[in-house]
């Protein structure tokens, strides 16, 4: 039997989820921890991050630096085993090198129980991030094939199932033909994102799973890209199910969040390079405690 949308967690009571946010830490740019620690902490979470790399801006700036935090992974969590840290979610996206897969998979064995949420943030539009090889993007797709959710767009879908890229333009039938091969693989539920359809003014994106049905959610189109969209749509999607929301309440959710930062976002000098302004709509997040 098939359900249309699960609760994936089950908030309780006054107790504070902890997890685990695995993600760079960008200081231009508005991206990954940048974003994950306030969205969840707006949603009444304790976010303890693992940084994957230090970035001193988003990578679509020239001439930006980055610092591989791999060598001190293994310490830095055997630090946390040592004190007793608990972790209710394991949420995890950029990564800088192939080894950080095994770190995320101690994260795994050390919190069997915790939810696994994997964003497999490695290309867009076709084309594979520059840190990234062809070595780490197959770490990747391993590590993406074990989630409780994974939240690939497109191209990230393509690699995971070595497939070619095939635009945006997919039909509802080929999108859940996605969905279902990703879950063949071992990933339990799946929100694929960015169908845009030729000719139309809204984006699409499909949530499905073991025992789930296919479902689209979709949202207005706006004719402009800014970097760090996906990182905001996982961290209010996490958000939404850590407040107890189910998987489709939590994909709506994140969908119009990302909507209406993108609107906000355009009413800033030199938007399209600074990232989303999500910051004036916390508050929404907060209200998902209500």
């Amino acid at each position: 039997m098939s359900e249309s949308s699960p609760y994936l967690y089950r908030r309780e009571g006054a107790y504070i989820p902890r997890v685990a946010a695995v993600h760079d830490l960008c200081g231009y740019g508005k991206c990954s921890l940048g974003v994950a620690i306030p969205v969840l902490s707006a949603a009444g979470c304790d976010v303890c991050p693992v940084p994957t790399g230090l970035f001193s801006s988003h990578t679509a700036f020239p001439g930006w630096y980055m610092h591989d935090t791999t060598e001190m992974l293994g310490d830095y969590l055997a630090a946390w085993k040592k004190i007793g840290v608990e972790i209710d979610a394991v949420y995890s996206g950029f990564l800088g090198a192939p080894e950080q897969v095994d770190r995320i998979r101690d994260l795994y064995a050390l919190y069997p129980s915790a939810l696994r949420v994997v964003d497999p943030v490695m290309a867009d539009h076709g084309k594979v991030y520059p840190t990234y090889t062809p070595e780490l993007c197959d770490a990747m797709a391993e590590l993406a094939c074990g989630a409780d959710i994974l939240t690939p767009n497109l191209t990230e879908a393509a690699i995971i199932l070595g497939e070619e890229w095939q635009g945006t333009d997919l039909s509802d039938a080929e999108a859940a033909r996605i969905i279902d091969a990703l879950v063949a693989k071992g990933a339990k539920h799946v929100v694929l994102k960015g169908i845009q359809r030729e000719g139309e003014t809204c984006i699409r994106n499909f949530v499905g799973g073991v025992n789930c049905d296919v479902i689209e959610v979709s949202n207005e189109y706006l004719p402009y890209m800014l970097h760090g969209t996906g990182d905001v749509y996982a961290s209010c999607l996490l958000a939404a199910v850590m407040a107890g929301r189910s998987l489709q309440e939590a994909v709506a959710f994140a969908g119009d969040f990302v909507h209406d930062a993108m609107i906000v976002s355009a009413k800033q000098p030199e938007f399209r390079d600074r990232g989303v302004s999500f910051e004036p709509l916390l508050g929404k997040v907060c209200e998902l405690l209500a």
